[in-house]
């Protein structure tokens, strides 16, 4: 080893675990050992014979199992060749695996058995090395998850909450709480109820800090010190979801609630300490991110995440709601980092999202769409403010990996930048002439979600945007006609209809073909519904996400239960094959795009889309005699 390349090599292992642990002298002694090798693009490592650990300076590799299927991707700072280790340690072999280069690498080798002699005085350091250190590494992203992972994090809630909870009253004072915390289940928390409803929280540690620390009477009543409105989730939500608030806000008890009344606690004892899976991993790293260059170094993880749900089969609607999390993730620290670098906002915000991300229907390609809704107080130098906030956040998530919208729905374009009066009149004016222009724009923000600041803001924007749909048959029946313009690809003879020019030419567009035609019809029924609702109830509690929206119409019988199969068997069987595809493109190197060849389906796959774009074109008929 060059003299001249070791004060760089040290730079770079003294910020790498576990070499930041080591001595100065130790750490010296390390990179001296190291021999620095390069691999292009394409070739493949040979581990068989390598008494070698490898250290990605840059670049990044890829470990697939010898069936093909993905066991991890590793970047800068990730290390490989510990079965080496494993074997040394148990005397046993272990499962075989490839190693490819997928973008050009420079390596440091390190004699391994050298390391482990040269570590052994430094046992915080050598425990990264021992036997399974790579599932402890959390730069080494495992992406094959275990049947146990896969069933425990995408099942509902309710199969998983602990129901033992106590109920206390608001009147109740906090000795009274702390009682009944310890007499009625010796719980760690209890829920406070006022009129029948759920309105805050208290745990043990918050009596320990709230009253003992700061010495409020225990003769007080239990309200002056409880967490009020508490994040919560419902029986329905996937586990990962509460797993994920838990991350995301630093929390450690998650309320289920149903219709107001608390069923249930869902604690990090009953998710993270025993179970593993990287999507919660990945937003946790995303939301201690500090640098947007940092940010931009984990979209290799998302990649892998989203092929390992793809590979292990997970459920569609699983799949879209798991990568919306994670983009959710992005956004928000994204907005943190915006206003960590230009102050504190001039007033009251709310970053809302739309299409497919609103949806929480997203995949490789799902781009940007969003707005800025601004107090009606913002003044004109507010509104400059949050432009280089749009523009910060918009920027990032597209370093990120997540593409401009192409039609410029973005927070960046002044006209998504607005306060909530000037979002207002937009409906009122799309709900007056809804043709045309106005009409894509209408369809783009009828499906928004809220993301961060305040959330009353797109609680009133909702509110009006239901007002404006109570009556309108004009609206309702332009988003029908607008749903009928794009047909199936299927010819009369049962032959496909293919893109016939540009570089996409001879191919099945899956988006358009089928995808978008049952998400708009699908959301045009909703409407109605939600029209029907709104002025029953006087509020909705709007749904963006297509296979909620059709539960909804099967439950008020807007459609029956053969129709509801149908639908929802076409829609998931599409985003399975966009899926799908998209999985191989990024597996073989490609940039995933939603153009398909039709010779790359097999038999069962041909029989399958052409029946599902026969249901496809019937349910277009049906809707066209109904609204048109």
């Amino acid at each position: 080893m060059s003299e001249t390349l070791i004060p760089n090599i040290i730079e770079f292992m003294a910020a790498v675990d576990p070499f930041d642990k080591l001595t100065p002298k130790t750490l010296r002694d390390v990179a001296g050992m190291i021999t620095i090798r390069y691999f292009g693009k394409g070739e493949v490592i040979d581990l068989q014979e390598s008494d070698q650990l490898y250290l990605l300076r840059t670049g990044a590799v890829e470990q697939r199992n010898l069936d093909g299927t993905l066991r991890a991707r590793l970047a800068a700072e990730d290390f490989f060749g510990f079965s080496r280790l494993t074997q040394a340690e148990t005397n046993t072999a272990s499962d075989p695996y490839t190693i490819t280069v997928i973008e050009d690498a420079l390596i440091y080798c390190l004699p391994i058995n050298a390391l482990l002699l040269k570590l052994k005085d430094q046992p915080d350091a050598l425990a990264h090395f021992g036997s399974h250190a790579q599932s402890r590494l959390q730069s080494g992203l495992n992406v094959v998850w275990s049947q146990h992972e896969k069933g425990l994090f995408f099942k509902p809630i309710i199969d998983v909450l602990n129901s033992q909870i106590v109920l206390v009253e608001s009147t109740q004072t906090i000795q009274a709480v702390a009682k009944a915390m310890r007499v009625n289940a010796n719980s760690s928390c209890a829920f406070i109820m006022q009129n029948n409803q759920f309105v805050g929280l208290i745990t043990d540690k918050d009596m320990t800090k709230r009253v003992v620390a700061e010495g409020i009477p225990t003769t007080e009543m239990i309200t002056a010190v409880m967490t009020e409105n508490p994040y919560s989730v419902k029986r329905g939500d996937l586990v990962i979801t509460a797993a994920a608030l838990m991350m995301q806000h630093g929390i450690k008890n998650i309320p289920v609630v149903d219709n107001g009344i608390p069923i249930g606690l869902i604690t990090p004892s009953d998710l993270v300490q025993n179970h593993r899976i990287q999507a919660i991993f990945l937003i946790d790293k995303i939301n201690k991110i500090e640098r947007l260059e940092q940010l931009a170094k984990l979209t290799i993880e998302r990649q892998a995440i989203f092929e390992a749900l793809v590979e292990a089969k997970v459920a569609i609607g699983v799949i879209g709601q798991v990568m919306a999390m994670i983009m959710d993730a992005y956004n928000r620290r994204l907005v943190v980092m915006a206003e960590v670098y230009l102050g504190a906002a001039p007033c009251d915000y709310c970053w809302i999202v739309a299409g497919s991300h609103a949806r929480n229907e997203v995949h490789m390609l799902s781009d940007q769409d969003h707005g800025l809704i601004l107090a009606d107080n913002a003044t004109e130098a507010d509104k400059v403010y949050f432009h280089h906030l749009a523009m910060y956040v918009s920027k990032g998530m597209a370093l990120c990996g997540y593409e401009l919208c192409s039609g410029r729905f973005m927070a960046v374009t002044h006209k998504w930048c607005q306060p909530l009066a000037v979002w207002k009149t937009y409906y009122q004016k799309w709900a007056i002439n809804p043709e045309y222009d106005l009409l894509l724009e209408m369809s783009v923000f009828l499906d928004s979600r809220y993301i961060t600041g305040n959330p009353q803001l797109v609680n009133d924007l909702q509110a009006c945007m239901c007002q404006q749909l109570v009556h309108n048959a004009r609206v309702i029946s332009a988003l029908a006609r607008n749903a009928l313009l794009q047909k199936p690809p299927l010819s009369i003879f049962r032959n496909w209809v293919l893109v016939k020019e540009g570089e996409n030419a001879n191919t099945l567009d899956i988006k358009s073909a089928a995808l978008s035609i049952i998400v708009n019809l699908v959301r045009v029924q909703y409407l109605q519904l939600i029209a029907q609702l709104f002025t029953t109830d006087g509020a909705v509690v709007y749904k963006a996400n297509t296979e909620e929206r059709l539960q909804l119409l099967l439950e008020h019988k807007v459609i029956n239960e053969a129709t509801f199969k149908d639908l929802l068997g076409a829609f998931q069987f599409i985003s399975q094959i966009r899926y799908s595809h998209q999985l191989q493109a990024l597996q073989q190197g490609k940039i995933p795009n939603n153009h398909i060849n039709p010779n790359a389906f097999n038999s069962f796959e041909r029989t399958h889309l052409r029946e599902t774009f026969k249901l496809v074109t019937s349910y277009q008929e049906i809707m066209k005699m109904k609204f048109c």
